[in-house]
């Protein structure tokens, strides 16, 4: 696949700055489907986490929108040396012998996959897995069965702001989760919320047509939600999130989207976080988001769907 400039010209800074460098080909493949990871192991003690690209549309702004400030995410920095091990282990897997030794490093399946690490830090217990899943492991033994193992725990309130939601299995948890009277928020970038495979179309109890056929297993909710839509954002700035609060105590994060490529082909981090602390800084920010949203399916979306349909006759 063609780098685009803004690859072209970080991988000149880089070099003129003397940082060796791989990328997801050096295990002799074409490359994971993405090398998606965004973490940092600081010492061998101190860990960031975040959900942002480092790139100036996600931490600055577009710099070809005025109104731009930057693409909303998240950020975690932990001190915890067996943290950091666990994130240390997962980039010597991918590191191998580096730029100019063996060709042993691994990325996307040809990693070994290794159980879900739990760590207690400083109060909060730290829940880790690593994508992706191989096709032969168990969809409930992959990150998104972990993320569904944490929707299903709900008792009161999810909410939920993704880049993108196509998981189709997650979505089906969170309706019966509905169902039972749990409290359900979601908000999903503008460029997928109401693509054909967006599982926020399921949330609002409508389907969108692609060449006459629907999603495979597409299961618009019976009981639509009000609450789901997308924010409402400057020019130029894409929810870049993929976090979900679950009942205010358990934080799902990383850089893990909430879809079937996440889960079986890239390379990506996923956290779930015990904590009423933690739980309560991305209620904030998601309550920050949620604010303006545009909620419900906006009139021109629903004339799309009634123009695919006579189309389709």
């Amino acid at each position: 696949m063609p780098k685009s400039p803004a690859v072209m010209l970080w991988r000149a800074i880089v070099r003129e700055a003397g940082i060796p460098m791989i990328d997801d080909t050096a295990d002799g493949s074409k490359g994971s489907g993405l090398m998606h990871h965004k973490f940092i192991v600081i010492d061998g003690k101190t860990l960031i986490v975040t959900s942002a690209n480092f790139t100036t549309s996600d931490i600055h702004g577009d710099f070809k929108s005025a109104e731009s400030r930057g693409n909303p995410n998240n950020l975690l920095k932990m001190q915890s040396p067996e943290l950091a091990k666990v994130f240390s282990e997962e980039f010597s897997q991918m590191w191998g012998d580096g730029p100019g030794g063996k060709p042993d490093s691994k990325f996307g399946v040809k990693k070994a996959i290794r159980p879900i690490a739990r760590v207690s830090v400083g109060g909060a217990t730290v829940a880790v897995q690593f994508s992706p899943a191989t096709a032969k492991t168990p969809w409930q033994q992959t990150p998104n069965g972990l993320i569904d193992r944490t929707l299903a725990s709900s008792s009161k309130s999810v909410n939920l702001a993704l880049f993108v939601f196509s998981a189709q299995q997650l979505a089906d948890t969170l309706g019966r989760k509905s169902q039972t009277g749990v409290s359900i928020k979601a908000l999903v970038d503008s460029s997928f919320v109401y693509r054909p495979y967006s599982e926020a179309m399921d949330m609002m109890g409508a389907s969108l047509l692609e060449g006459c056929k629907l999603e495979v297993e597409n299961r618009p909710w019976s009981q639509p939600l009000a609450t789901v839509g997308m924010p409402k954002l400057p020019v130029g700035d894409r929810l870049h999130h993929k976090f979900g609060v679950v009942d205010g105590t358990k934080v799902i994060t990383g850089s893990h989207n909430w879809s079937e490529a996440a889960n079986r082909a890239n390379d990506e981090t996923l956290l779930v976080i015990e904590s009423a602390t933690v739980g309560a800084h991305f209620e904030q920010e998601f309550d920050r988001v949620y604010q303006g949203a545009i909620l419900g399916l906006p009139q021109r979306i629903k004339q799309k769907m009634d123009s695919r349909k006579s189309e389709c006759k």
